[in-house]
């Protein structure tokens, strides 16, 4: 066994946990939720939900990264001598990770602030927020996925 064979899915888990997430959120949980609770509860549920799920992402935030760099020094590769779709997959993980920082820091404490008063309107105004932001993390992620998976074979 080699040691990229090791960092490797180390890398493929941390980005299924992150993306899978995203996914199974927007197209499974989100629509369940809509369907089944009424606003406060809901809402209460979506507090939970990204605080727990939001553990998991900050994990792949940092497995990602020291596993990627990890992976370029196995094959003895530079930065500035990486293949391009490692450089877009820096990029595109840049992106993930400042859209994620936007939710956790600014968003999901103003939902919070709003789920722990009462006030439901601007609860669900915050969550709105978040869904878009997560949506438009969703399709950079599967963006991601889909240049690792085109990219050359190593």
């Amino acid at each position: 066994m080699t040691p990229f064979s090791l960092v490797y899915p180390l890398h493929v888990l941390a980005a299924l946990v992150w993306v899978g997430g995203m996914f199974f959120a927007w197209m499974v949980l989100r629509p369940a939720a809509v369907k089944a609770l009424d606003g406060p509860a809901r809402l209460t549920l979506w507090v939970e939900v990204f605080q727990g799920f939001f553990r998991w992402v900050w994990v792949a935030v940092i497995l990602l990264p020291i596993s990627g760099v990890g992976m370029l020094h196995l094959q003895q590769v530079g930065f500035e001598t990486a293949p391009k779709y490692v450089q877009v997959m820096i990029g595109l993980y840049v992106v993930m990770t400042a859209l994620f920082i936007r939710i956790q820091g600014l968003m999901l404490p103003e939902l919070r602030k709003a789920v722990e008063a009462k006030d439901w309107p601007a609860g669900a105004a915050v969550l709105g927020r978040i869904r878009r932001v997560v949506g438009l993390n969703l399709l950079v992620g599967l963006v991601l996925v889909a240049v690792a998976a085109a990219r050359p074979m190593l």
